[in-house]
């Protein structure tokens, strides 16, 4: 049964998650001048969040982002999936993790834990898999997420949260007023199907250098990123900090801090956002949201420089994401 969870967090935070797709449904954080914002785009009805925007704030899964002509090999084995976006398959195919009921195992007035037992050759991907997600609303003001997940056989793994921000409050017509910055030297680029080449190469004299606070809308619309139609990118967060601090996105009266054990960070800026009407009743179209979906380095299992996305059995995968959002 689909079902939604209230989490209560400090000086007014709330959020509603589902059991559909282990989606984020309300995001509502405190500002500077005291107004209680929703700061994530989404729907009021079921048959809508099942219908239109299926990866809005979803768990993604098994493999976020693209993987190159849908095909990959492990131990010695050759596996094709569907092919959905392009020539690629795309964040776990047709019926990947966004769109499956999840189990509550677990709620506390601040938390809920949800399972996914995804089966052996589900969308073509070997091994039965266990995942269990937790979010959380910390004392220091953020939502934490907690990705871990056990395998009976080798498979490959790669979960993002896909959260569709935008801090002015959902329905506000632009991200292009936000600005950015991404801790992050590296990217890795694409070829002309925004599949990695297989290099990874410094940001410096590049458009995708965001290491200082950048406003989007300086930067969007810069013959670099028109492939994807605005920024769609992945930057490679170094791995040997101690805090895991990897981005920051602000508008004049809020802050959201991005941090996270992943190896990748894609910025999306809801360039292929269809024309809907979201739940405040305010109409959501193109860039007027954003995407900080930390995540493994795209189409890994294709690339032996890039950290592996291989889980094994008796291994446990275990990952976390938090925003934290600051007045």
């Amino acid at each position: 049964m689909i079902r939604t969870y209230k989490l209560i967090g400090i000086n007014g935070m709330r959020a509603e998650v589902s059991n559909f797709g282990a989606k984020i449904l309300r995001l509502i954080v405190p500002t500077a001048s005291g107004e209680k914002r929703d700061v994530v785009l989404g729907f009021n009805d079921l048959k809508d969040w099942q219908s239109k925007e299926l990866y809005f704030n979803a768990v993604i899964g098994r493999v976020a982002n693209r993987i190159k002509d849908g095909k990959f090999t492990l131990d010695g084995k050759t596996y094709q999936l569907a092919i959905n976006n392009g020539t690629n398959a795309l964040h776990g195919g047709p019926t990947g993790f966004n769109v499956r009921e999840w189990e509550v195992v677990e709620q506390t007035l601040h938390s809920v834990t949800m399972h996914y037992r995804s089966k052996d050759g589900e969308e073509n991907y070997p091994g039965k898999l266990d995942v269990w997600v937790t979010y959380a609303l910390t004392h220091d003001g953020a939502l934490s997420i907690l990705y871990r997940a056990k395998t009976d056989k080798p498979t490959i793994l790669g979960l993002t949260q896909h959260a569709y921000f935008n801090l002015n409050g959902e329905g506000s017509p632009t991200v292009r007023d936000h600005t950015l910055q991404v801790l992050a030297d590296y990217y890795t680029p694409t070829d002309d199907t925004q599949c990695p080449t297989g290099e990874i190469l410094p940001v410096e004299g590049t458009p995708m250098d965001f290491r200082q606070p950048t406003l989007i809308g300086d930067r969007i619309d810069d013959p670099f990123f028109a492939l994807g139609r605005g920024i769609d990118n992945n930057w490679v967060l170094p791995q040997s900090f101690n805090t895991p601090f990897a981005a920051r996105l602000s508008v004049p009266d809020l802050t959201m801090e991005v941090y996270t054990s992943f190896p990748g960070l894609q910025v999306y800026t809801g360039n292929w956002v269809e024309p809907n009407i979201g739940k405040s009743g305010k109409p959501y179209n193109v860039q007027n949201s954003v995407c900080l979906e930390a995540q493994n380095l795209p189409d890994a299992i294709n690339h032996e420089n890039f950290p592996s996305p291989i889980l094994r059995p008796g291994d446990l995968y275990e990952q976390m994401t938090a925003y934290k959002f600051i007045v």
